[in-house]
């Protein structure tokens, strides 16, 4: 598919992809898509798949790891949940079910039959927020054997244009408080970042 697309391909796309059961056999909830896009989307948030809540609502991030990352991103609901500010695209579209230690890995199938096309249809996107292992596998395959802490420190590398972060779930709470220089060198970059990709451009004098 072209690089540039028009809102009735992306909105083609998205009914193709919340239709989709390409993998309904190993889902215990059975296939409930969960995403958020739009071809003028500035911010790409890359996550790995929809917990049972999200999977209960249908609307993505709406649980306790939603208003964390809200919190880290220094936005409102309105602003989060408006597709031309934020693309919300998980590795994985359906909820994977729970295995011993948590929610399973984003199912295989999802990410190589949708996401190119997806990242594809669109093209405004300023900066990439890359959340967890999987998307990290996805996305900056080069680093992919560097643990999570390394990669996020190192984030200078790729900023502004991309951001490696931790999940923001309750789980992740003993990263966060060992690593107390995330949020505290970080996260006011991320902040000041997203207020400038949203600003209004200035007028020409």
């Amino acid at each position: 598919m072209s690089a540039m697309k028009s809102d009735t391909d992306i909105h083609t796309l998205s009914d193709q992809a919340r239709a989709c059961t390409l993998c309904a056999t190993h889902l215990p909830m059975g296939p409930r898509p969960v995403f958020q896009v739009s071809n003028r989307s500035k911010i790409l948030i890359a996550g790995q798949a929809p917990g049972r809540k999200v999977h209960e609502t249908g609307i993505p991030f709406d649980d306790p790891s939603g208003k964390r990352l809200r919190r880290w991103l220094g936005v409102d609901r309105d602003t989060f949940y408006n597709p031309d500010n934020f693309a919300i695209l998980p590795m994985g579209f359906c909820f994977p079910g729970t295995g011993k230690s948590g929610d399973n890995p984003p199912r295989p199938e999802c990410a190589p039959q949708w996401r190119e096309d997806f990242l594809g249809a669109m093209p405004e996107q300023k900066l990439r927020l890359i959340i967890g292992q999987y998307a990290i596998g996805w996305h900056l395959p080069q680093v992919r054997k560097q643990t999570l802490t390394q990669t996020i420190v190192d984030w200078r590398s790729f900023w502004p244009e991309l951001l490696v972060m931790p999940h923001p779930s309750p789980r992740n709470i003993g990263w966060f408080k060992a690593n107390p220089w995330f949020e505290q060198d970080i996260i006011p970059e991320l902040q000041k970042q997203v207020k400038a990709i949203f600003a209004p451009p200035q007028d020409l004098e």
